[in-house]
């Protein structure tokens, strides 16, 4: 009969942990929390300093009854349940649900499921850590408060069943900031000059870009100022002015983070960050290795921490050592320079056994698993090898003040990149021809000119919010994922090609919260509550000040919120459109998909049509009205009401006004009106042209 009963979170865990133990040990599973504040109310008493009420969860009741037998017959009780604040909440719970105040208790922790980390956490077993734990209640009281206050004004003044979050909130908000900084970009225009030049001897032409004149660098922003330049290198002779060859040196990539991980997940593999997360986990907890039995092959999947074991690092050392050779392998590797505040404790996401090399495992994985742990693998391996170095050329061409020049490079040692280079540093190296000198004589072949726009700042990916709530101290390693498959299961956001846009729903639900809301969707105010957040864990903030110091200000909100609403009053708005099966004016409505129309006549009669917002303005192909329209995922554009006889749509407004200089239709971008043919870069003021029309 087993003396020790070991409880951890996952199912997944349970078979591997067991494998590890002995007959001595039962492992049993407690399937995440177990105890939670309650659906149907706030579940936090406002009176009574803050108190929580706890209910054990739905469908728990024969997990915790399995679990109470298990310990019955148990001499100690160990709490394995996930290394972080989250999996220290859950074994304070499972202390008070399964009553182990009287039983021999500890808490243990492992940062990788394998045979050595699981019976070192036993020799190092602790007491509960109270600090952590209190950092996770505050967090779900914190959440709780902003879930539960707000939820109900949205259900008030947009629809039934939006919900508001302490950083899906904020999450939404910098996309939306992103799409109105986008909207309201102008482009300006600039010109780039390349240079062909024939060198004696040589097949190939050596190709240079113009970089100004001799004194200072210069960009080319109108054709007559190129034309102005082609003019004074007109029968110009070019010379090479400089030759500089050096050295440069690439360094190697940290080992993943969660952030990290789900970053180059993202722009590699294309996973969202909601599969990154999946497939960790299951990498982590366990897979069934032909011929070796189960094994977490990964550490644990969520930290923000750089840091690798010396065990780990000796290990990868000596594997680099024999397979690439002594000159592959770093002396130490990188230490993360960040001014983020690091909070956990865990090591990097690294393999567990280095010599678990990705190929030779294959036939155990699924196609999507083998390509995450490759990447983990690659990454971990070259963060412990040298940095890489390139050879370096730079020429200086001049020709009657003007200058041109040319940047090439070429690997010289490899150091890193023989195992892994990083999606975004993936380049070509422009190979320059031996033997140029100053003396090299250089015979123009021939100018190419080319017309350029300035672009605005790109559209979103879950990577790149990912990195930005990252950087801003908006959420944690836990939370990136489910934020994002939040907003975009509520319809906030839509995803098409990676690019995450925001819908018509998702603009009235952030607008809505920065008007009666500020300090929630303040990107500095929730970054200051992470930072309490973390006070907490280190024991030097109180819990219940952090919650007791939030509750009364978010109450004025939703109070104010709510009497400002009671005022409004919502009624149907009624459209120009008359219904054809019972002849009612039909009226405006908003649905999951956002607005149509539909027969005041429900239930009686239920017709309903696609609601077109018309703008006042003519289609340029056909004359007909110009309406405001949305993708299948939700995202707005400008189309004709004819589509698909008419095909004309742009995503920017279009305005009455014609371009000046070409004819073509403008759009409204911020205060300004653009041309919407891109090859002609016109631009004027709106506010200056609505006054003069108004004249």
């Amino acid at each position: 009969m087993a003396k020790y009963l070991v409880i951890v979170e996952s199912p997944a865990k349970v078979k591997t942990i067991k494998k590890f133990l002995g007959t001595n040990y039962e492992v049993a599973a407690s399937n995440g929390h177990v105890r939670d504040l309650p659906r149907s109310t706030l579940g936090i008493d406002v009176e009574h300093d803050f108190e929580p009420k706890y209910i054990t969860i739905r469908g728990k009741g024969d997990i915790l009854a399995n679990l109470r037998k298990e310990v019955k017959k148990a001499e100690k009780v160990y709490l394995a349940t996930d290394p972080d604040r989250e999996g220290e909440a859950i074994s304070w719970h499972l202390l008070a649900a399964l009553k182990l105040e009287n039983k021999k208790v500890y808490r243990i922790t492992f940062n990788e499921i394998t045979k050595t980390a699981v019976k070192e956490s036993l020799k190092n077993a602790r007491e509960i850590n109270m600090d952590l734990v209190d950092a996770q209640q505050a967090r779900r009281c914190l959440d709780r408060m902003v879930g539960y206050k707000i939820s109900p004004v949205l259900w008030a003044k947009v629809k039934r069943g939006l919900s508001a979050g302490r950083v899906q909130s904020v999450a939404l908000r910098i996309i939306c900031d992103r799409e109105e900084e986008i909207n309201a970009f102008i482009p300006e225009e600039y010109w780039t000059l390349d240079a062909s030049f024939a060198v004696a001897g040589e097949k190939k032409p050596l190709l240079a870009k113009y970089y100004g004149t001799t004194e200072a660098k210069k960009t080319i922003s109108s054709r007559e100022e190129l034309e102005k330049i082609k003019k004074i290198l007109d029968q110009a002779q070019y010379e090479v002015s400089s030759v500089k060859n050096g050295e440069r040196i690439k360094k190697a990539p940290l080992p993943f983070t969660t952030s990290t991980l789900q970053q180059e997940a993202s722009k590699v593999l294309n996973f969202s960050t909601q599969k990154t997360m999946r497939l960790a986990q299951q990498l982590y907890e366990g897979i069934d290795i032909k011929g070796n039995g189960t094994a977490g092959i990964i550490t644990y999947l969520r930290t923000d921490s750089t840091r690798v074991s010396d065990e780990a690092a000796k290990a990868a050392g000596a594997f680099i050592r024999e397979k690439y050779g002594a000159e592959y392998a770093a002396e130490a590797g990188q230490e993360q320079k960040s001014g983020q505040k690091i909070q956990d404790a865990h090591e990097a996401i690294r393999p567990t056994d280095i010599a678990r090399i990705p190929l030779e495992i294959k036939e155990s994985l699924s196609r999507d698993q083998f390509r995450l742990y490759q990447l983990i693998w690659k990454r971990f391996v070259a963060s412990r090898m040298t940095e890489a170095v390139y050879e370096t050329t730079s020429v200086k061409i001049d020709a009657a003040g003007q200058r041109f020049t040319v940047a090439a490079s070429k690997v010289k040692f490899d150091g890193f990149m023989s195992v892994y280079v990083e999606e975004d540093e993936k380049e070509e190296n422009n190979t320059l021809m031996k033997g140029i000198t100053k003396d090299t004589k250089l015979t123009l072949k021939g100018l190419e000119e080319k017309q350029h726009f300035t672009q605005p700042a790109p559209h979103y990916t879950e990577a790149s919010l990912v990195r930005a709530m990252e950087e801003l101290g908006i959420g944690r390693p836990s939370t990136y994922a489910p934020t994002i498959t939040t907003i975009l299961a509520r319809r906030y956001i839509v995803k098409e090609n990676r690019n995450l846009y925001v819908t018509e729903l998702g603009e009235v639900v952030n607008n809505m919260m920065k008007e009666a809301f500020p300090s929630i969707v303040d990107v500095n105010f929730t970054a200051t509550m992470e930072a309490l957040l973390d006070g907490v864990e280190e024991g030097s903030v109180k819990w219940k000040t952090v919650v007791s110091n939030f509750y009364p200000d978010l109450s004025e909100a939703v109070d104010k919120a709510e009497r400002e609403l009671d005022e409004v009053e919502i009624a149907d708005e009624l459209s120009d459109e008359f219904c054809d099966t019972c002849g009612r004016q039909m009226v405006i409505k908003y649905g999951p998909h956002g607005r149509f129309l539909a027969c005041p006549g429900f239930p009686e009669c239920r017709n309903t049509k696609p609601y077109f917002e018309k703008i006042g303005v003519a289609c340029p192909k056909c004359g007909r009205d110009i309406v405001l329209k949305k993708t299948k995922k939700g995202r707005k554009y400008y189309g004709c009401i004819d589509n698909p006889e008419c095909d004309f749509m742009v995503w920017q407004k279009p305005v009455e006004d014609r371009c000046d200089r070409c004819g073509a239709i403008m759009l409204q971008k911020g205060n300004k009106l653009v041309c919407s043919d891109e090859g002609c870069g016109f631009v004027k003021d709106a506010q200056k042209q609505e006054a003069q029309s108004s004249v």
